[in-house]
């Protein structure tokens, strides 16, 4: 599993000083010093050095960043490119080349099967670039994941995480409130002989994150804390 480095981010791998500058990246090598700050602040669990909660957390938190930066598969050093497939809550599955048509992380893991006008977030119209603005604007001290359980180890790991930030840039026609907004959620990790992820499941409910983001009035004066709908879609 991923370890993080020593002279390149503390909670990931692959990011060292040659490193940043040699790999092909989708906008530019990613920073995440504002992020790391709002994790050791905020993160509920300080797991010890060389523990498997901390290897899990740093090869969640590689894999992650390898899956929404780096543009070229051949450089993923978590995954193996041509087998890895993510599904989402058990009812579809996405290879590399379904998540970069959809438009990224973002745009898969919110998905849904609600009709487009019950959506507060359509990951059907939102692109890779149009999603993380979306969402670095929402959450400009980032949006940081803690794993707060480990169930099983490698080679199938399992565990409970914890996903949170601080609504402080507006989310569509909704103003930010700066509340605490988090989500919770379990997922499965499998690798191959090799240590690499080939399959990836998670298990959550997106509106639990969505819920919190159309609390702030809209541009009208008005807001959606009382919608209607009986899905936060």
């Amino acid at each position: 599993m991923a370890t993080s480095a020593v002279d390149g981010d503390k909670y990931r791998s692959y990011l060292t000083e040659e490193e940043l500058k040699t790999t092909k990246w989708n906008a530019g090598p990613p920073n995440y010093d504002v992020v790391n700050k709002l994790f050791e602040e905020g993160r509920t669990k300080i797991w010890a050095a060389g523990s498997v909660e901390e290897k899990v957390q740093n090869l969640v938190k590689t894999w992650e960043m390898e899956l929404v930066h780096k543009a070229n598969p051949d450089e993923y050093k978590t995954l193996d490119a041509k087998k890895f497939v993510l599904g989402i809550n058990g009812k579809k599955y996405f290879t590399l080349e379904d998540i970069g048509k959809i438009g990224g992380s973002y745009n898969v893991f919110l998905q849904t099967s609600l009709p487009p006008e019950l959506r507060f977030y359509d990951p059907d119209t939102e692109t890779y670039d149009s999603s993380q603005t979306t969402f670095k604007t929402v959450f400009p001290r980032g949006f940081a994941i803690e794993i707060l359980q480990v169930y099983s180890g490698p080679p199938v790991i399992s565990y409970k995480f914890r996903h949170w930030g601080y609504f402080e840039g507006a989310f569509k026609e909704h103003a930010p409130t700066g509340e605490l907004i988090e989500f919770f959620g379990m997922a499965i990790f499998e690798l191959d002989e090799d240590s690499k992820v080939v399959k990836v499941e998670f298990f959550h409910d997106r509106g639990e994150l969505l819920a919190g983001l159309v609390k702030g009035n809209t541009s009208d004066g008005s807001g959606n804390a009382t919608s209607t709908c009986p899905f936060m879609s």
